[in-house]
This record gives C-alpha cells, sequence and structure tokens, in this order.
C-alpha cells in the first residue's frame, strides 16, 4: 500500500492510533466515524500492508532508571557491505541501542542510547566499541534536557 493508497479515513485511523493505540476498536470507530466492522477491517488492511508494523506502550526512561541518554556516532575502518552489517548485528543485540541508522556523509552510523548513567555508558561503549576491531573513531553527546519527543509520522 503506497502513501498515495491511503483515504481520509486510512488517516484519521492512522493519526488517532499513534496518539492511542490503547483504544478498542469500538473506540477506535467512534473516534474516526466509521462502523466497527469498517474499523477493524481498515486496521487490518494498514496492518497486513506494512503501514502498522506494531503497537507497543512508551515508557518514561527516568521511572525505569534509565536517565542518560546518548547520540553516538560511529565512523568504521572498512565500510563494505557485510563490515556495516557486522556492525548492525552487534548493535542490534544490545537492549540499550534504542536506535540505529546509517548515515552519510559523516560517521557511517548514528545511535541512539539510553541508559542507566554513566557507568553503564562506559560498559557499554567499552562492550561494543573499544573491543570491536573495525571501529575507528566514537563520538557521543550526551543529552541534558529533551525538549521534544514525539513517534508521530505525519500522515
Amino acid at each position: 500500500m503506497a502513501h498515495s493508497d491511503f483515504d481520509e479515513l486510512d488517516r484519521r485511523i492512522l493519526n488517532t492510533l499513534q496518539d492511542d493505540a490503547s483504544l478498542t476498536n469500538a473506540e477506535l470507530a467512534e473516534q474516526v466515524h466509521v462502523s466497527p466492522p469498517t474499523c477493524l477491517r481498515r486496521v487490518k488492511q494498514l496492518t497486513d500492508a506494512g503501514v502498522i508494523t506494531r503497537q507497543v506502550a512508551l515508557v518514561d526512561p527516568a521511572k525505569v532508571g534509565a536517565q542518560l541518554c546518548a547520540i553516538v556516532e560511529i565512523s568504521l575502518d572498512v565500510q563494505a557491505a557485510e563490515k556495516m552489517a557486522e556492525f548492525e548485528a552487534l548493535v542490534a543485540n544490545e537492549a540499550a541501542v534504542l536506535q540505529c541508522y546509517r548515515v552519510s556523509p559523516g560517521p557511517d552510523f548514528v545511535l541512539m542510547v539510553q541508559v542507566a548513567d554513566m557507568p553503564a555508558y562506559h560498559a557499554l561503549a567499552h562492550r561494543l566499541f573499544a573491543t570491536h576491531a573495525n571501529v575507528r573513531n566514537v563520538k557521543t553527546y550526551f543529552s541534558t534536557f529533551r525538549s521534544k519527543f514525539e513517534t508521530r509520522i505525519a500522515v
């Protein structure tokens, strides 16, 4: 399903679910102004098409002891496809790495990391970066204040 295939109902469903995915089908149908069977069918179509990839709960990092947010730039020595995939597999297995992006130009990767504190970050950096032979450079920025955090995508 391409973006151009969305009609107004699809957009209303997606926007409403991005605000609150815990709504029951009946509640969602009421908010988007359609019958529950129509709503259920549309949500299933959006899910089957891969537009809705999953439904999650957003957790306040500070309330679960993950108060330090780090934005980490990684440059590799060798950028061959298999070396890039190897690094991605390494960070994919690390729970503290919330997001991993291949980027260009500049570093090869940018990671979003959420950990308890500086000792936890140092342990992660040692595990992932210092002991990985292909990591050439690491530059880390530590968040001092989060002024905006949004998961919504405009549709």
